[in-house]
């Protein structure tokens, strides 16, 4: 197993003290404390409490993203490609509940913050990723046509909806036991 860096350990600490305290309730002197790092560690990685909310919600959505590079790199056909795009989601809130949950929570702060445009490219890199994935089996007509931003929203909205409702507990059924399900009405969604 890997080592973690200093910079991942602060990560990791700040999304216990998030998870427990509360974003708001937080303090970098909580976070401080958690992760065994020095005061002039934690500014010298990120600068202040914004950083490290939009560092933690980079680096989630980055090993989503991870993910699902793996995927295509052995995907064979659309549907599997669109498959995958909801199991590695909800293989990975279920892996990482804590982060998931602080990534829903946290997207308007991080898009209203100093690290804004990072986080737009990272998304624009993201979707571009998975636009150009999905192209070949698009210029074979096995989707439906609908606009490309629209594409993603009926792929992953439903696992998304009910990712936010298992998280905040208001489910019966284990998220993990709709992974198929979810994968197929997906599929379903955007298939010629």
């Amino acid at each position: 197993m890997a080592h973690r860096s200093r910079k991942d350990e602060i990560l990791q600490a700040a999304l216990a003290c998030f998870t427990e305290f509360g974003v708001e309730n937080t303090t970098i002197e909580m976070i401080r404390d958690r992760s065994g790092a020095s005061i002039g560690s934690l500014y010298h990685h990120f600068g202040n409490k914004e950083r490290i909310i939009a560092a933690l919600y980079l680096a989630g959505t980055a090993e989503y993203a991870a993910l699902l590079q793996d995927g295509f790199a052995t995907a064979d056909s659309a549907e599997a490609c669109v498959r995958l795009l909801v199991t590695s989601y909800v293989d990975w809130v279920v892996a990482n509940p804590d982060w998931a949950r602080f990534i829903l929570h946290s997207r308007g702060r991080v898009e209203a913050g100093e690290m804004a445009e990072q986080q737009r490219e990272a998304n624009r890199e993201h979707f571009l990723r998975i636009y150009e994935a999905l192209a070949v089996y698009r210029e074979q007509g096995a989707f439906k046509v609908l606009p490309a931003d629209c594409f993603a929203s009926v792929v992953i909205g439903p696992a998304h909806d009910f990712a936010r409702n298992w998280l905040a507990g208001r489910t019966q059924t284990a998220f993990a036991d709709c992974r198929e399900v979810l994968a197929r009405v997906a599929w379903d969604s955007v298939r010629a």
